[in-house]
């Protein structure tokens, strides 16, 4: 089993590979149901911030202290943060969100947010956006077809006297049944919503996400589209042209100065 690619001169083209074929009989509409995930450099592999932090030659070599982390950042983060109205996967997501590493990928249900990514940067090469079809995923790891959010997610252990939690995720039998969700974030502020983003949790922390899928035979639930080098700019240009762009994925200061630097660069 193989990880299609298709390869993409346009934003035109991305679009019209993205919209399904046939209206949804349910709702009647041609909407894409997967996740999608853009990365810089068409070599890097579906690594979590977790992963990559004690260097990805070889990656992974820092996941046993994920526990602590955490654990730290919830400690110093009080100033900032009410623990008394954030559950423990609320602080994950949040840590997360401010860069610190965890086990959770970050996606988008936007194709065009993942483009962005792919191509904000200036320096040469190939690109690359992930899609991710979650509700095989799901299907394949007996889950709901229904995302995850923080509030509901304790309910993956399977028994109510013993939710999953962060902590028991950290410390969880390897011999236990694996698993990977969709998680939805709750809006925990603009940017979260404006670039339409959700996370990826997996019960491994030990190989990437996609030698994860490829374990359990799920490849097929990726498609990788490629972006070549010479069609970069390009598609950049058509993005910013939708303002699909710094100023409305990070609205506030930060966005606004990051779109006029690449705009006057």
């Amino acid at each position: 089993m193989r990880i299609q690619t298709i390869e993409l001169s346009s934003l035109g083209q991305f679009i019209e590979a993205v919209t399904p074929d046939a209206p949804d009989p349910r709702t009647g509409r041609r909407r894409d149901s997967g996740i999608y995930r853009g990365v810089g450099h068409v070599e890097h592999r579906l690594l979590t911030s977790l992963d990559r932090l004690g260097g990805e030659d070889p990656p992974h070599t820092k996941r046993e202290l994920e526990s602590h982390i955490l654990r730290n950042f919830i400690r110093y983060s009080r100033p900032f943060v009410d623990r008394r109205e954030h559950s423990d996967w609320e602080m994950l997501v949040t840590a997360q969100h401010h860069g610190l590493p965890t086990r959770l990928l970050d996606w988008t249900y936007s194709p065009l947010v993942a483009a962005h990514f792919a191509t904000v940067d200036a320096p040469g090469g190939d690109r690359v956006v992930w899609r991710l079809d979650w509700q095989r995923m799901h299907h394949a790891f007996g889950l709901r077809a229904l995302a995850f959010q923080t509030a509901d997610i304790e309910q993956l252990s399977g028994d109510a006297a013993s939710p999953l939690t962060p902590w028991s995720l950290f410390e969880r039998d390897p011999s236990a049944a694996p698993f990977a969700c969709m998680l939805e974030p709750p809006s925990i502020d603009a940017r979260i919503v404006a670039q339409s983003a959700v996370f990826t949790l997996c019960s491994d922390n030990s190989r990437a996400f996609d030698a994860f899928l490829a374990q359990h035979g799920l490849l097929d639930a990726l498609t990788r589209f490629l972006i070549p080098a010479d069609a970069v700019p390009r598609l950049r240009d058509q993005l910013d042209l939708v303002t699909i762009d710094e100023r409305r994925l990070f609205p506030d200061l930060d966005g606004v100065a990051a779109r006029m630097r690449r705009y006057y660069s």
